[in-house]
């Protein structure tokens, strides 16, 4: 069920329209894989800086995403960001500011989106994930949604300019939780979840069009993004 934000859904409808239908056009498949409420977080591959906006274009929820503090620092684009429901991330470094921000969001019962790999990569590889998502989804109790984006590397490549005219596609899986693999094995729920993970986001990467290899060991090229997902939290944090 949508929130009563009307600036944040104009915005969200206008983008859905002029920035992807019109200019190319926007395939979603798998919505019934989204919970309509409680703490949600959607796990997607990274291709493209465009890769935000098509979520949000295309969940019937308002999402929250994290993005790199530097965008905040211009105070017009950080107000417009900040009214699009996003949260600085400082990259580099385990960021327990934004993690409690992050988990305040989904203890509020809210949708986030965070990319398991963090980076942007090369469109042909699946980079390594971090630990991120299951930490949050530990803590939380929120669901996970993999998906798939195909068509952003396209639309929007990196370095190369202005948006280009070209198709996207958005494909989300069946849900993970995490205390489905800490009741199965609580030693190696961590790893056993990570693993789940990957393989249902290179499933629906795969849906949507978009054949990814497997990297897990980070060889692949990629760039820092304008939104990522949060670092491992310190040693000294829970898990």
């Amino acid at each position: 069920m949508a929130s009563p934000d009307p600036w944040y859904w104009f915005v969200r409808n206008f983008v859905r329209v002029f920035g992807f239908q019109w200019t190319g056009g926007l395939r979603v498949e798998g919505l019934e894989h989204i919970p309509r409420t409680g703490p949600v977080i959607v796990a997607p591959n990274h291709l493209s800086h465009l890769d935000p906006p098509i979520v949000a274009c295309s969940v019937p929820r308002k999402v929250a995403f994290m993005a790199k503090e530097e965008l905040f620092r211009n105070p017009l684009f950080g107000r417009l960001i900040s009214s699009l429901n996003a949260f600085p991330v400082r990259r580099g470094e385990g960021d327990t500011e934004a993690i409690r921000k992050t988990l305040e969001r989904l203890e509020a019962g809210e949708l986030v989106l965070v990319f398991p790999e963090g980076t942007r990569g090369d469109g042909r590889t699946l980079g390594p994930f971090n630990r991120g998502v299951g930490m949050l989804a530990k803590r939380s109790g929120a669901v996970v949604v993999p998906a798939g984006i195909a068509g952003t590397e396209r639309k929007l490549p990196r370095g190369g300019g202005r948006p280009r005219f070209a198709r996207t596609t958005i494909v989300f899986g069946p849900p993970l939780e995490y205390r489905t693999f800490e009741e199965a094995d609580r030693k190696r729920a961590r790893d056993l979840f990570a693993d789940a993970l990957r393989a249902s986001v290179e499933a629906a990467a795969r849906r949507a069009g978009l054949a990814l290899t497997s990297d897990p060991t980070g060889t692949h090229p990629a760039t820092s993004s304008g939104a990522t997902s949060p670092n491992e939290p310190p040693d000294s944090a829970p898990a």
